[in-house]
């Protein structure tokens, strides 16, 4: 994303993804069903925002919310599919998929921004992922592309109704860190499911 793409360039990512595209269609007509261990579908969103075609991303991924509704992704698959929101004006669901990516992984924001990487004391989950930050998310909030994203999110940081909504998920985790016995890991299981649902 950082240097223009060249014709040659953006032919080969157009490929790619018509290549995810057929070998998911394969797998339906094969099996009944999408069957992706691979998961090759959680690629296209990385690959339309290489190629800065926004529209093709969202489309991409209500057709990805409509074949896998019960997938919840990846917080770097979370984070794109946050961008490509933002890029179509969708901000309501941007700011959701935003929430739904800091509860996926606390830690992206501070890595997008450039920001120290500090653990916190709590569960982590997913979290575990700190040393693989770099890997997780090859964005960054000094790419000039994504400059009004950055502005956005930043903003969105800041809100009150975000700081709230981190904050009780931070207490809810570090509380599942220290819980014991299975009620009371559920209850707290549960609360941080209403939390992010109800974002």
């Amino acid at each position: 994303m950082d240097k223009p793409l060249t014709p040659k360039q953006a032919e080969r990512l157009r490929e790619q993804i018509a290549g995810v595209k057929r070998g998911l269609a394969a797998e339906k007509r094969r099996f009944g069903d999408y069957d992706d261990g691979q998961g090759w579908r959680y690629l296209p969103p990385k690959l339309y925002l290489q190629l800065g075609d926004y529209a093709g991303g969202l489309r991409y991924l209500r057709w990805f919310d409509k074949n896998f509704p019960d997938d919840i992704g990846y917080p770097g698959f979370l984070f794109e599919w946050t961008i490509l929101l933002f890029k179509n004006g969708r901000l309501r669901e941007a700011g959701q998929k935003a929430a739904q990516t800091y509860c996926c992984n606390t830690y992206l924001f501070d890595k997008f921004f450039g920001r120290p990487v500090v653990p916190l004391d709590k569960w982590e989950g997913s979290n575990l992922e700190i040393p693989y930050l770099a890997e997780l998310l090859p964005y960054s909030s000094k790419q000039a592309e994504l400059a009004d994203f950055a502005d956005w999110l930043r903003e969105f940081e800041r809100t009150e109704k975000f700081a709230a909504f981190a904050a009780r998920f931070v207490g809810i985790a570090q509380k599942l860190k220290v819980a014991s016995g299975l009620e009371a890991r559920r209850a707290l299981l549960d609360e941080r499911r209403a939390l992010e649902a109800g974002f």
